[in-house]
């Protein structure tokens, strides 16, 4: 089995999936950030596609980078600052395995989990 990556937004606030949010993905080793590639979710909450396919699975450390700020202006937020502007997870996949870093969202706080 090879290994992938995919990620799922909810917008726990309002109760429904989190539509057009911009994610980053970053390779990390050490202090360096690689720049693996970008998505925005789609009416489900999810990237069309997993964040890190198959071919391009590799086991090491990463970053995904959710950009809370825009989405949260988008759905008419007008706080300046807002309380979340980005929201980095940087966590390790040590096998070739399904991973899913799921984000649970409100515009004061958020959670994470390895999911399924």
């Amino acid at each position: 089995m090879a290994g992938y990556l995919t990620t799922h937004v909810l917008d726990t606030a309002q109760g429904h999936p989190a539509h057009g949010m911009a994610i980053t993905l970053w390779r990390v080793a050490g202090e360096t950030r690689d720049l693996l590639t970008e998505a925005v979710t789609n009416a489900d909450g999810r990237t069309d596609a997993p964040i890190m396919p198959e071919d391009a699975f590799r086991i090491g450390s990463y970053e995904l980078v959710f950009q809370a700020g825009d989405y949260f202006r988008a759905q008419g937020f007008r706080d300046d600052p807002l309380f979340l502007e980005r929201i980095p997870i940087r966590f390790g996949m040590n096998e070739a395995v399904h991973y899913h870093v799921p984000l649970l969202l409100s515009p004061f706080g958020y959670s994470t989990y390895r999911g399924s």
